[in-house]
Protein backbone atom coordinates (compact mmCIF):
# COMPACT_ATOMS: atom_id res chain seq x y z
CA UNK A 1 0.00 0.00 0.00
CA UNK A 2 2.52 2.52 0.95
CA UNK A 3 4.43 1.77 -2.28
CA UNK A 4 1.24 2.29 -4.56
CA UNK A 5 1.17 5.88 -2.91
CA UNK A 6 4.88 6.44 -3.39
CA UNK A 7 4.60 5.60 -6.91
CA UNK A 8 1.50 7.98 -7.09
CA UNK A 9 3.12 10.99 -5.30
CA UNK A 10 6.20 10.39 -7.84
CA UNK A 11 3.98 10.68 -10.79
CA UNK A 12 1.84 13.73 -9.80
CA UNK A 13 5.22 15.28 -9.22
CA UNK A 14 6.98 14.42 -12.21
CA UNK A 15 3.61 15.79 -13.99
CA UNK A 16 3.65 19.01 -12.41
CA UNK A 17 7.27 19.80 -13.32
CA UNK A 18 6.17 18.79 -16.43
CA UNK A 19 4.18 21.49 -17.13
CA UNK A 20 5.97 23.94 -14.99
CA UNK A 21 8.96 23.85 -17.46
CA UNK A 22 5.97 23.99 -20.88
CA UNK A 23 5.11 27.45 -19.26
CA UNK A 24 8.34 29.15 -19.06
CA UNK A 25 9.28 28.26 -22.33
CA UNK A 26 6.39 29.63 -23.76
CA UNK A 27 6.88 32.90 -21.78
CA UNK A 28 8.03 35.61 -25.04
CA UNK A 29 10.47 38.33 -22.91
CA UNK A 30 10.29 42.05 -24.82
CA UNK A 31 13.62 43.12 -26.14
CA UNK A 32 14.54 46.90 -26.87
CA UNK A 33 17.82 47.71 -28.53
CA UNK A 34 18.96 51.07 -28.84
CA UNK A 35 21.59 51.80 -31.70
CA UNK A 36 23.27 55.01 -31.62
CA UNK A 37 25.01 55.60 -34.89
CA UNK A 38 28.39 57.81 -33.93
CA UNK A 39 31.04 58.75 -36.47
CA UNK A 40 34.71 59.53 -35.84
CA UNK A 41 37.85 60.54 -37.79
CA UNK A 42 39.58 58.06 -37.41
CA UNK A 43 43.68 58.83 -36.94
CA UNK A 44 45.99 56.08 -37.95
CA UNK A 45 48.89 56.11 -35.73
CA UNK A 46 52.17 53.85 -36.71
CA UNK A 47 53.88 52.06 -33.87
CA UNK A 48 56.25 49.31 -33.21
CA UNK A 49 55.34 46.66 -31.53
CA UNK A 50 57.32 45.60 -29.10
CA UNK A 51 58.02 41.82 -30.01
CA UNK A 52 60.63 39.19 -29.00
CA UNK A 53 60.38 37.55 -32.79
CA UNK A 54 64.25 38.42 -34.56
CA UNK A 55 63.90 39.10 -38.34
CA UNK A 56 60.27 38.82 -38.71
CA UNK A 57 59.07 41.03 -41.57
CA UNK A 58 55.70 42.60 -40.93
CA UNK A 59 53.92 43.86 -44.76
CA UNK A 60 53.21 47.84 -44.59
CA UNK A 61 49.57 48.94 -43.32
CA UNK A 62 47.68 50.64 -45.87
CA UNK A 63 44.90 52.57 -45.02
CA UNK A 64 42.40 53.52 -47.62
CA UNK A 65 39.33 55.98 -47.72
CA UNK A 66 36.50 54.27 -48.40
CA UNK A 67 34.36 55.01 -51.62
CA UNK A 68 31.55 56.31 -50.14
CA UNK A 69 32.56 58.69 -47.83
CA UNK A 70 32.24 61.92 -49.56
CA UNK A 71 34.64 65.15 -48.23
CA UNK A 72 31.78 67.45 -49.11
CA UNK A 73 33.95 70.59 -47.59
CA UNK A 74 36.49 69.88 -49.80
CA UNK A 75 34.73 69.67 -52.85
CA UNK A 76 33.31 72.98 -52.30
CA UNK A 77 36.41 74.85 -51.68
CA UNK A 78 37.73 72.94 -54.78
CA UNK A 79 34.82 74.37 -57.18
CA UNK A 80 35.43 77.78 -55.64
CA UNK A 81 39.09 77.64 -56.51
CA UNK A 82 37.66 76.48 -60.60
CA UNK A 83 35.48 78.86 -60.51
CA UNK A 84 37.91 81.64 -59.52
CA UNK A 85 40.46 80.74 -61.86
CA UNK A 86 37.32 80.46 -64.98
CA UNK A 87 36.66 83.98 -64.12
CA UNK A 88 40.62 85.03 -64.28
CA UNK A 89 41.01 83.32 -67.81
CA UNK A 90 37.60 85.04 -69.45
CA UNK A 91 39.17 88.74 -70.08
CA UNK A 92 36.79 91.49 -68.92
CA UNK A 93 34.61 93.17 -72.09
CA UNK A 94 33.98 96.54 -70.40
CA UNK A 95 37.53 98.57 -69.20
CA UNK A 96 38.21 102.07 -68.24
CA UNK A 97 41.13 103.90 -66.79
CA UNK A 98 43.24 106.95 -66.65
CA UNK A 99 46.37 108.30 -68.78
CA UNK A 100 48.47 110.81 -68.67
CA UNK A 101 51.92 111.11 -70.67
CA UNK A 102 53.93 114.04 -72.44
CA UNK A 103 54.63 114.90 -76.53
CA UNK A 104 55.94 117.25 -78.92
CA UNK A 105 53.62 119.75 -81.13
CA UNK A 106 54.36 121.31 -84.66
CA UNK A 107 51.73 123.87 -85.76
CA UNK A 108 52.16 125.43 -89.32
CA UNK A 109 51.46 129.12 -88.38
CA UNK A 110 53.65 129.15 -85.53
CA UNK A 111 56.69 127.41 -86.65
CA UNK A 112 56.74 130.15 -89.47
CA UNK A 113 57.22 132.57 -87.26
CA UNK A 114 59.00 131.76 -84.48
CA UNK A 115 61.31 129.17 -86.46
CA UNK A 116 61.12 126.44 -83.22
CA UNK A 117 59.62 123.31 -84.57
CA UNK A 118 58.99 121.69 -81.01
CA UNK A 119 56.73 122.65 -78.22
CA UNK A 120 56.90 120.75 -75.36
CA UNK A 121 53.41 119.70 -73.24
CA UNK A 122 51.74 117.00 -71.01
CA UNK A 123 48.43 115.85 -70.47
CA UNK A 124 46.04 113.63 -68.74
CA UNK A 125 42.51 111.64 -69.64
CA UNK A 126 39.92 109.28 -68.82
CA UNK A 127 39.08 106.62 -71.40
CA UNK A 128 36.69 103.88 -71.79
CA UNK A 129 36.72 100.69 -74.46
CA UNK A 130 34.39 97.73 -74.80
CA UNK A 131 35.33 94.39 -76.73
CA UNK A 132 33.62 92.96 -79.40
CA UNK A 133 34.30 89.38 -81.41
CA UNK A 134 35.80 87.30 -78.82
CA UNK A 135 37.70 90.18 -77.22
CA UNK A 136 40.09 90.65 -80.44
CA UNK A 137 38.57 93.74 -81.51
CA UNK A 138 37.57 96.93 -78.88
CA UNK A 139 36.45 100.49 -79.25
CA UNK A 140 37.69 102.94 -76.87
CA UNK A 141 36.49 106.48 -76.10
CA UNK A 142 38.77 109.09 -74.25
CA UNK A 143 38.86 112.38 -73.04
CA UNK A 144 41.91 114.06 -72.82
CA UNK A 145 43.43 117.87 -71.70
CA UNK A 146 46.86 119.19 -72.90
CA UNK A 147 48.62 121.81 -71.59
CA UNK A 148 51.10 123.18 -74.22
CA UNK A 149 54.50 125.75 -72.99
CA UNK A 150 55.24 128.17 -74.74
CA UNK A 151 57.77 127.84 -77.77
CA UNK A 152 56.84 131.74 -79.16
CA UNK A 153 56.94 134.59 -76.65
CA UNK A 154 56.34 138.31 -77.99
CA UNK A 155 56.20 141.13 -75.88
CA UNK A 156 56.15 144.76 -76.99
CA UNK A 157 57.08 146.43 -74.28
CA UNK A 158 60.64 144.52 -74.04
CA UNK A 159 61.42 144.33 -77.64
CA UNK A 160 60.09 144.79 -81.14
CA UNK A 161 58.57 142.63 -82.97
CA UNK A 162 56.93 142.19 -86.19
CA UNK A 163 53.60 142.34 -84.58
CA UNK A 164 54.12 145.93 -82.82
CA UNK A 165 52.16 148.96 -83.57
CA UNK A 166 48.34 150.21 -83.93
CA UNK A 167 45.70 148.58 -85.01
CA UNK A 168 42.25 149.69 -85.95
CA UNK A 169 38.67 147.92 -85.63
CA UNK A 170 36.48 147.91 -88.47
CA UNK A 171 34.16 151.30 -86.00
CA UNK A 172 37.83 153.08 -86.34
CA UNK A 173 38.64 152.40 -82.37
CA UNK A 174 42.43 151.35 -81.84
CA UNK A 175 44.21 148.44 -80.66
CA UNK A 176 48.11 148.17 -79.41
CA UNK A 177 49.93 145.30 -79.66
CA UNK A 178 51.08 144.04 -75.67
CA UNK A 179 51.90 140.70 -75.58
CA UNK A 180 51.36 136.85 -77.45
CA UNK A 181 52.81 133.39 -76.55
CA UNK A 182 51.26 129.59 -77.70
CA UNK A 183 51.73 128.35 -74.63
CA UNK A 184 47.68 127.06 -73.74
CA UNK A 185 45.49 124.38 -73.17
CA UNK A 186 43.99 121.84 -75.64
CA UNK A 187 40.66 119.55 -75.21
CA UNK A 188 40.29 116.67 -76.87
CA UNK A 189 37.53 113.75 -77.47
CA UNK A 190 39.17 110.74 -78.81
CA UNK A 191 37.60 107.54 -80.82
CA UNK A 192 39.61 104.68 -81.84
CA UNK A 193 39.48 101.30 -82.76
CA UNK A 194 41.83 98.75 -81.58
CA UNK A 195 42.75 95.23 -82.54
CA UNK A 196 44.01 93.31 -79.45
CA UNK A 197 46.92 90.16 -80.31
CA UNK A 198 48.48 89.29 -77.04
CA UNK A 199 49.74 92.30 -75.11
CA UNK A 200 49.84 94.39 -77.94
CA UNK A 201 47.16 96.40 -79.23
CA UNK A 202 47.35 98.60 -82.11
CA UNK A 203 44.73 101.19 -82.86
CA UNK A 204 43.61 104.07 -85.41
CA UNK A 205 40.91 106.90 -84.27
CA UNK A 206 39.42 109.74 -85.56
CA UNK A 207 39.23 112.84 -82.92
CA UNK A 208 37.97 116.52 -82.33
CA UNK A 209 39.93 119.32 -80.40
CA UNK A 210 39.97 122.82 -79.50
CA UNK A 211 42.84 125.00 -79.11
CA UNK A 212 42.61 127.90 -77.05
CA UNK A 213 45.13 130.27 -78.32
CA UNK A 214 45.48 134.34 -76.27
CA UNK A 215 46.94 137.22 -77.93
CA UNK A 216 46.99 140.35 -75.33
CA UNK A 217 45.94 144.19 -76.42
CA UNK A 218 45.87 147.54 -75.15
CA UNK A 219 42.01 148.50 -75.73
CA UNK A 220 40.06 151.87 -75.11
CA UNK A 221 38.45 152.40 -72.69
CA UNK A 222 36.42 155.75 -72.20
CA UNK A 223 38.15 157.24 -75.81
CA UNK A 224 41.66 155.96 -73.66
CA UNK A 225 44.40 153.24 -74.25
CA UNK A 226 44.38 151.82 -70.98
CA UNK A 227 43.01 148.42 -70.49
CA UNK A 228 44.50 145.27 -71.56
CA UNK A 229 41.93 142.75 -73.35
CA UNK A 230 42.09 138.92 -74.86
CA UNK A 231 41.80 138.31 -78.48
CA UNK A 232 40.97 134.64 -78.43
CA UNK A 233 40.96 131.36 -80.65
CA UNK A 234 37.71 129.52 -80.59
CA UNK A 235 36.74 126.97 -83.33
CA UNK A 236 36.74 123.11 -83.40
CA UNK A 237 39.73 120.76 -85.23
CA UNK A 238 38.92 117.65 -87.28
CA UNK A 239 41.93 115.11 -87.13
CA UNK A 240 43.05 111.61 -86.63
CA UNK A 241 45.55 109.20 -84.78
CA UNK A 242 48.00 106.09 -85.13
CA UNK A 243 49.24 104.49 -82.37
CA UNK A 244 50.10 101.16 -80.52
CA UNK A 245 49.52 100.04 -76.71
CA UNK A 246 51.55 97.67 -74.90
CA UNK A 247 51.16 95.52 -72.18
CA UNK A 248 53.40 95.51 -69.56
CA UNK A 249 51.47 94.36 -66.36
CA UNK A 250 48.07 93.43 -65.41
CA UNK A 251 46.75 96.84 -65.17
CA UNK A 252 49.52 98.93 -66.68
CA UNK A 253 49.99 100.12 -70.70
CA UNK A 254 52.25 101.80 -72.30
CA UNK A 255 51.42 103.60 -75.67
CA UNK A 256 52.57 105.72 -78.28
CA UNK A 257 50.53 107.98 -80.73
CA UNK A 258 50.87 110.33 -83.35
CA UNK A 259 48.03 112.87 -84.06
CA UNK A 260 47.45 115.05 -86.65
CA UNK A 261 44.54 118.09 -87.22
CA UNK A 262 43.56 120.51 -89.72
CA UNK A 263 43.18 123.88 -88.45
CA UNK A 264 40.92 126.31 -90.74
CA UNK A 265 40.53 129.68 -91.31
CA UNK A 266 42.56 130.00 -87.78
CA UNK A 267 41.89 133.97 -86.24
CA UNK A 268 41.85 135.39 -83.00
CA UNK A 269 38.86 137.41 -81.88
CA UNK A 270 37.28 139.59 -79.19
CA UNK A 271 33.39 139.72 -78.56
CA UNK A 272 33.48 143.69 -77.45
CA UNK A 273 35.78 144.58 -81.01
CA UNK A 274 34.99 144.09 -84.60
CA UNK A 275 38.25 142.71 -85.08
CA UNK A 276 39.86 139.65 -86.04
CA UNK A 277 43.58 138.94 -86.48
CA UNK A 278 45.34 135.82 -88.09
CA UNK A 279 42.19 136.24 -90.47
CA UNK A 280 42.88 133.77 -93.18
CA UNK A 281 41.41 131.15 -95.40
CA UNK A 282 44.37 128.81 -95.31
CA UNK A 283 44.24 125.41 -93.59
CA UNK A 284 47.50 124.78 -91.24
CA UNK A 285 48.35 121.38 -89.98
CA UNK A 286 49.25 120.66 -86.24
CA UNK A 287 50.75 117.31 -85.41
CA UNK A 288 51.55 116.30 -82.32
CA UNK A 289 53.66 112.62 -80.61
CA UNK A 290 52.80 111.61 -77.13
CA UNK A 291 53.87 108.99 -74.91
CA UNK A 292 51.88 107.92 -72.24
CA UNK A 293 51.24 104.88 -69.53
CA UNK A 294 46.95 104.07 -68.49
CA UNK A 295 46.66 102.14 -65.08
CA UNK A 296 43.25 100.47 -65.62
CA UNK A 297 40.51 101.49 -62.91
CA UNK A 298 37.82 98.49 -63.42
CA UNK A 299 37.85 95.13 -62.11
CA UNK A 300 39.95 92.91 -64.27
Amino acid sequence: MMLRKLVLLLSVLTVSLSFAQNRKKKKVDTVYIYEKVVVYDTVYRFKPLPSRLKDLILPELKVEETKFVRNVYKEEIDRQRASRRAQLRRPATFLYGIEGGAGLKNTNWTTENSGNNNQFGEYLGFWASKSFFSSQFSVQLSANVYHWNSSFDLDANKEDTFFNGYYFTKDNQPLLFQRFNNKHFEYSVQLKFMYNWRNIRPFAGILVNRNTYKMQFLVPENNVLNRVDDFKSSQTNLGFALGIQYRILRRFLLSAEYQQYALKNFSLKNADFDFEIFKTNNTFAERKISFGISYILSKL
